[in-house]
């Protein structure tokens, strides 16, 4: 199954999505504005990379090793989409052009979830990110982006190249920081003091 950026079974979004997904990133900033985050890094700020999981700009600036975890998201989101909208048939025969905006909502849904304290103490309290604050709203809307960027790419490439990358993309950040989007799953849900002991013998926890 190759999934093309055009022709049948791509959830290609047309201008309607675009404004649509527009707006729900616009509400998503909003919201996180009206909860007390801070618009950039407290350090006064901007950088495209910011390489350290646990320290004060962790999370605050436009890409970290957190990043391949929301560019997989759009890949993910994107394979949810075309069960929705095309396998399922899901408003109809142009119903995948609202692929698009389904994944930014879901990702905009989850960067509000992740800024509320009980997320927050959660990521604290089990996973790698122990020093976590919170996102500033720049990183926020930035993840919306790569995972925006995720959608393109798996909307672009063969599923078998999308999945190749995906586990790259994994595995290169399990082998950077000893975490990842796998791991943070586990710990968030069912901690295990298996990987918990991995990720402190690497000086993560």
């Amino acid at each position: 199954m190759r999934l093309r950026f055009a022709g049948t079974g791509a959830l290609v979004p047309d201008r309607r999505a675009w404004l649509v997904a527009g707006a729900i990133t616009a509400a998503a900033i909003l919201v996180l504005l009206a909860m007390g985050r801070t618009p950039i890094c407290e350090c006064g700020y901007v950088k495209l990379w910011h390489g350290q999981i646990n320290d004060a700009g962790n999370s605050q600036h436009l890409a970290d090793w957190y990043t391949p975890s929301h560019i997989i998201h759009g890949m993910i989101f994107y394979a949810f989409g075309w069960w929705l909208f095309v396998r399922r048939g899901l408003s109809g025969a142009q119903g995948g052009c609202w692929g698009l905006p389904l994944a930014v909502l879901l990702e905009a849904g989850w960067e509000v979830l992740e800024n509320t304290p009980m997320v927050i103490a959660r990521f604290r309290a089990v996973t790698a990110n122990f020093g976590y604050s919170g996102d500033s709203v720049i990183n926020s809307a930035a993840d919306i982006g790569w995972m925006g960027l995720g959608f393109w790419l798996a909307l672009r490439l063969p599923v078998r190249l999308t999945v190749a990358l995906a586990i790259i993309g994994e595995l290169v950040a399990g082998y950077m920081v000893r975490d990842n989007l796998t791991l943070n799953v586990i710990m968030l849900v069912y901690p295990l003091d298996a990987i918990a002991a991995w990720q402190a013998a690497g000086g993560v926890a």
